[in-house]
């Protein structure tokens, strides 16, 4: 048995070793592997998918510089490594410690970096431990103390795909620097990559002619030496671009995006150079009904690109195909598939009470959510152990809550099911209800506090009523163009998720305040995405129709009101349900 199970795993090791050898060739993707729903060693933590709430696993997918690929099972508090040229085997479970709740990662040398609202490095403590079958052990990881913050490489790599502190309120939050910042286009930009194959190098990103083209120059570190010159053009608008990797055989690999002026034409790609700065061809990235995960590409130093494809009932792995492009003018594509549009129902006859506000009345509210600060006292905190979830290996209890009693906190919590103006959940959390709920797939609790989703941005747009993302289509006007996205519009998706848009960043990609279990650690919160990742994915740009006249008064501050409106509803989803507007 032991010598037909290492036949097995030989024939199973030389079919992918084939397969990935001939991605230069093809087009077609490649599953090198799948992990099923759970919690052993061959499976991964998935929450599934409900009303107002998306489906929820692994955040990122970084390689090492053995060509091991590392998946971050955040739901399980782990990351799970394994060789994708050995897809049979056991992977290797790296058990991370409690302080930490990541939901980035990247991998130098023999540290590993997660980001956690700033980058804390972990490293291997300990003596491994057998798992069953072969192959695999499971290893304790270790905070270690270390000056990342300074590290450039480390901060640009965690910038790649947006996980970085936001920019500064204040230009948002006055309403004349905001608008300076609307008009502003890309603007230069240096990232740092500690290459495999031509080591540290500093790439400089600089706007060409037009807002569909970039001229990249790349420098060794040490020498200063220049090593490629890349022209990276696009067929429309040109959103995100990260540089990669340069492989071993002195490949150049660059993430792009290219955004038209309508949302739904929205691609995204990993665009492959020679040394010479020829394009050689894409990497297309099926991005289309996926959820959001943070690190959802990365280069091997063999210049295999992968890709993390997360489902209802498992998690895939792809190596994504090769489409050469030879003399090619512009880079050009499109969605695989296009993602069914969800309208409001013809019969919705809600009526929301609408408080008078403007733009710069729904900024303000929405920073409150984020910004305030509050104790939690035991009674906010529950008891322990708290509340399991059903379905997954979590607790009720917003992580980012975990081991704060006694403590200031920042950011209202996460709470499934519940609704309310600021002041409402300030003066509940004083009453001692307690704070937040994460447990998405289970029943509303009619004891805790806070906001989900599409309440916050309900509560944010000034709504008495909370208006779900399925219901949110009948009070917003759809905003074609995605570059006509303004401060206090949205990114929908019907029956999902939603959050508040701020502003482009420099770099021309969305930065956004929600609420959130997996993207915000369980509360309000602001973040930074790729925006053709989220149009891809079916985020539907759209305008609050009581904002469509920017001259409107502002009745009152955010910040006004220290008593709850009897009209607020309190943190009972029982009465909560009565106002809140399904579709």
């Amino acid at each position: 048995m032991p010598k037909l199970r290492n036949r097995l795993l030989s024939f199973a090791s030389a079919v992918a070793a084939i397969v990935l050898a001939a991605h230069g060739a093809f087009a077609d993707d490649l599953i090198v592997k799948r992990f099923g729903s759970g919690n052993s060693s061959d499976t991964v933590g998935i929450a599934d998918a409900g009303e107002d709430v998306e489906l929820a696993g692994p955040q990122a997918l970084t390689s090492d510089a053995n060509g091991d690929l590392l998946l971050l099972d955040q739901l399980n508090q782990r990351i799970v490594r394994f060789d994708p040229k050995r897809p049979a085997e056991d992977p290797n479970i790296l058990e991370m410690p409690a302080s930490v709740q990541p939901n980035d990662l990247i991998v130098r040398k023999d540290e590993i970096m997660v980001w956690d609202n700033g980058i804390h490095t972990l490293k291997e403590t300990g003596d491994p431990v057998s798992t069953r079958g072969v192959g695999g052990s499971t290893i304790k990881l270790e905070e270690i103390s270390s000056r990342d913050v300074d590290d450039v490489f480390a901060t640009s790599a965690f910038a790649q795909m947006g996980s970085q502190p936001p920019g500064n309120p204040a230009d948002l939050l006055d309403q004349n620097t905001r608008a300076v910042a609307i008009k502003q286009g890309r603007k230069l930009s240096r990232q740092y990559v500690a290459s495999r194959g031509q080591g540290s190098v500093i790439a400089d990103i600089t706007p060409d002619k037009g807002e569909n083209s970039v001229l990249i120059e790349v420098r060794t570190m040490d020498s200063d030496e220049t090593v490629a010159h890349i022209h990276l053009r696009v067929r429309d608008k040109l959103g995100a671009v990260e540089f990669l990797e340069i492989d071993n055989n002195n490949r150049f690999y660059i993430l792009g995006e290219n955004i038209p002026n309508n949302a739904s034409g929205a691609g995204t790609f990993v665009a492959r150079y020679a040394l010479n700065g020829d394009l050689e061809g894409v990497y297309e990235l099926p991005l289309e009904n996926t959820p959001i995960t943070r690190r959802f590409v990365t280069v091997s130093g063999d210049g295999d690109v992968y890709f993390l494809r997360t489902q209802r009932t498992g998690v895939e792995v792809v190596g994504v195909g090769f489409r050469p492009l030879r003399n090619a003018k512009f880079i050009d594509v499109r969605p695989r598939i296009q993602d069914a549009r969800t309208a409001p129902s013809s019969d919705f006859k809600a009526i929301a009470a609408v408080r008078p506000s403007n733009r710069q009345q729904v900024i303000e509210t929405a920073f409150a959510f984020e910004g305030v600060q509050w104790l939690v006292t035991p009674q906010n905190y529950g008891a322990d152990p708290d509340t399991s979830c059903s379905g997954f290996n979590r607790i009720r209890r917003p992580w980012y809550l975990q081991g704060k009693m006694g403590q200031q906190v920042r950011g209202v919590p996460y709470c499934w099911g519940c609704h309310g103006s600021l002041a409402n959940f300030q003066a509940l959390m004083q009453r001692g209800v307690k704070a937040g709920n994460v447990c998405t797939k289970n029943e509303p609790r009619n004891d805790v506090a806070g906001v989900d989703c599409s309440a916050f941005v309900s509560a944010s747009w000034g709504l008495s009523v909370h208006y779900t993302t399925a219901a949110i289509p009948a009070i917003a006007k759809p905003v074609s163009d995605p570059w006509e996205l303004r401060p206090g519009d949205a990114l929908n998706r019907p029956g999902s998720h939603v959050m508040l848009f701020l502003r482009f960043t420099p770099d021309r990609r969305a930065e956004v305040m929600e609420s959130s279990t997996g993207g915000c650690n369980g509360k309000v919160c602001r973040n930074i995405y790729p925006l053709a990742s989220l149009l891809a994915r079916g985020y539907q740009p759209v305008r609050f129709k009581a904002l469509i006249d920017d001259n409107m008064l502002v009745a009152q501050s955010a910040y006004a009101s220290d008593k709850p409106e009897k009209s607020d509803i309190s943190a009972a989803p029982a009465r909560n349900a009565r106002r809140r507007v399904h579709r």
